[in-house]
C-alpha cells in the first residue's frame, strides 16, 4: 500500500476514485497533516499559510511526489526536495482560463473606465460622457510569458482584435526573442506578464524597462510581485510615466495598508484574485490528481512536472 496523504477538503472528490494500492489518510487540520506527513510517499500539503506545509514537506521523508494546486511554487525547499529525488507536480493550467479572463476584465476595465463609472453610480451622478474611451480592438499588446496562462490571453485578445507579439525563447510568427523585447517596449499599448517567478524573471521590468514604455501604456501583472521593481512602478504610477498598472500580485502579499499603491488612481489592486474567480479550481485539481495517480500506479509520468531547476 502507497500511503498517500491529501487534504479533506477534497476527499468527496478523489475518494471514490482511487485505486486499491493507495492508502489515503485525509488530514481535518494542520496538526493531523503533520501527524501524517512522516508516512507519505505522496502529499498533497497544500496550505494558504506557507510555515506548517514547508513543516509538513520537512517532516516527509518518504516523499516521492508531491502535489500542487498552485502553479508557482517558489516558497518550496528546492535543495531538499532535490536531495530527496522528490517528483513535482504543480496546478499549471488549473487557473489558466480565469486568470486569462482577469487580464481582458482588466484591460477593459481601463479602457472605459469603469471603475469611475461605479464610483459615480455609488454617488448616484449620471455622468454625461465615459471616462474611458480607449478601444482593445487595433491596439498592440506585448505578451511575457506563454505558458498554459499566455495562450489563452492570446487566443482571447486576438479576439478583440489586438495585435499580440509573445515573447518566447524560440523564433516564430509574432514573436520575440528573450533579448529582443525590451528594445520594442515603446510600440505596444498593454505590457502582460504572466512569468515564472525565477531569478531570470526577478525585477524583469524596472526603472529603464517603465521609461521605455510609452506614456499611454498599461502594465498588467498576473505573475509574481517580484517580476516588477515595484518601487520603480510606484514612481512611474505618481509621476504618470505610463497609463496605469493592474496589479493582481504585489510585493509582499498581503500589500501593506499604506503602500502608495491602494491610493493611486492609476493602479488597480486586485489581491490576487485572479486565480481564485473560479468554482472549478478543486474539481480540475482533484481530476488531475486522479489521473495522475492511476499514471504512478502504471509507472508512468505524472504531468504537469515542476522543474526544480528552472523553478517552472
Amino acid at each position: 500500500m502507497t500511503v498517500t496523504v491529501v487534504s479533506a477538503l477534497v476527499r468527496p472528490l478523489i475518494e471514490p476514485h482511487l485505486p486499491e494500492w493507495v492508502e489515503a489518510r485525509f488530514y481535518k487540520s494542520v496538526d493531523e497533516m503533520l501527524e501524517f506527513a512522516p508516512h507519505a510517499e505522496i502529499g498533497w500539503f497544500d496550505l494558504e499559510h506557507k510555515p506548517p506545509m514547508l513543516e509538513a514537506i520537512r517532516r516527509a521523508e518518504k516523499l516521492k511526489w508531491l502535489n500542487s494546486i498552485y502553479a508557482g511554487l517558489d516558497f518550496l525547499p528546492f535543495d531538499l526536495l532535490r536531495q530527496r529525488g522528490t517528483i513535482i507536480t504543480n496546478g499549471a493550467g488549473i487557473n489558466a482560463l480565469t486568470i486569462a479572463e482577469y487580464v481582458v476584465m482588466g484591460m477593459l476595465t481601463i479602457a472605459k473606465g469603469y471603475r469611475e463609472v461605479v464610483r459615480a453610480q455609488d454617488r448616484r451622478e449620471w455622468l454625461l460622457a465615459s471616462p474611458g474611451r480607449r478601444e482593445l480592438a487595433g491596439s498592440k499588446a506585448l505578451l511575457l510569458g506563454y505558458g498554459a496562462i499566455g495562450k489563452l490571453v492570446e487566443a482571447r485578445l486576438t479576439a478583440f482584435d489586438v495585435a499580440v507579439t509573445k515573447v518566447r525563447r524560440s523564433p516564430g510568427p509574432d514573436t520575440l526573442g528573450p533579448n529582443d523585447w525590451r528594445a520594442r517596449l515603446g510600440e505596444f499599448d498593454w505590457i502582460v506578464l504572466a512569468v515564472p517567478a525565477t531569478p531570470d524573471t526577478d525585477a524583469m521590468i524596472g526603472k529603464a524597462e517603465l521609461a521605455a514604455m510609452k506614456p499611454n501604456a498599461v502594465l498588467l501583472n498576473v505573475a509574481r510581485g517580484a517580476v516588477v521593481d515595484q518601487d520603480a512602478l510606484i514612481a512611474a504610477l505618481s509621476e504618470k510615466r505610463i497609463e496605469a498598472a493592474l496589479l493582481d500580485v504585489t510585493t509582499p502579499e498581503p500589500l501593506p495598508a499604506d503602500s502608495p499603491l491602494w491610493s493611486l488612481p492609476n493602479a488597480h489592486v486586485t489581491m490576487h484574485l485572479s486565480g481564485r474567480a473560479t468554482e472549478k479550481m478543486f474539481e480540475r485539481s482533484a481530476e488531475r490528481f486522479v489521473t495522475n495517480i492511476h499514471r504512478w500506479g502504471r509507472g508512468e509520468p505524472v504531468e504537469p512536472r515542476f522543474d526544480l531547476d528552472l523553478g517552472y
